[in-house]
């Protein structure tokens, strides 16, 4: 049976959103095709007529989800006087620990980023690149295009603790993690220390 072209578009949306949540799960090699096609509800007879191959999924799902979360941290900002610490406080949370499926893609899946190819890494700098952008929107710090030490050093604290708190099972060190990242970040938001 043939499919319509809408639905094969639908289809080919619903597998990108899923092997966003499910790589951030179980990692880029921690899930084959047929069960990622599985969990979209669809065959894996389906998958080539989609995407080139793995690599152009994973590509695909990691840009999804760094959008996603930098949409997230944009949300979050526009809730409060407070922007930055907005931002801080959802992701600095023991909510966004648990959230390994939907959370943050650069702390599910940095490490194994590192290791996969060109086309699988270059979604993570952009998005990496986009959340400086933010960070510096939100200190007011957007004076030229390259991304300041504050935002660098802000996000890679931040995604360090959260990283570092998913693997405690100690639930008031994984929070002491989160709690120091937060004292931090807002030190080094109002300079002191970095430029």
């Amino acid at each position: 049976m043939r499919v319509s072209r809408a639905q094969a578009e639908e289809n080919r949306e619903t597998v990108i959103n899923v092997a966003s949540r499910l790589f951030r799960e179980h990692g880029f090699d921690g899930i084959g095709l047929k069960d990622l096609m599985k969990g979209a509800g669809l065959t894996q007879g389906g998958f080539y007529k989609q995407f080139s191959s793995k690599d152009d999924l994973a590509a695909q799902a990691s840009r999804r989800a760094l959008e996603s979360a930098t949409r997230r941290w944009s949300t979050a900002a526009a809730t409060s006087s407070d922007p930055l610490e907005a931002v801080m406080e959802f992701y600095l949370s023991p909510g966004h620990l648990g959230e390994k499926g939907d959370g943050c893609p650069l702390v599910a899946l940095g490490s194994d980023a590192a290791r996969q190819s060109e086309e699988v890494r270059r979604p993570f700098e952009d998005g990496i690149r986009a959340h400086f952008e933010v960070l510096d929107e939100l200190m007011d710090d957007a004076k030229s295009s390259n991304p300041s030490g504050k935002a660098m050093a802000i996000l890679s604290l931040m995604v360090g603790a959260v990283t570092l708190s998913r693997i405690l099972q100690d639930e008031n060190l994984s929070q002491g993690i989160l709690d120091a990242a937060a004292g931090e970040v807002r030190r080094i938001a109002r300079g002191d220390g970095i430029t």
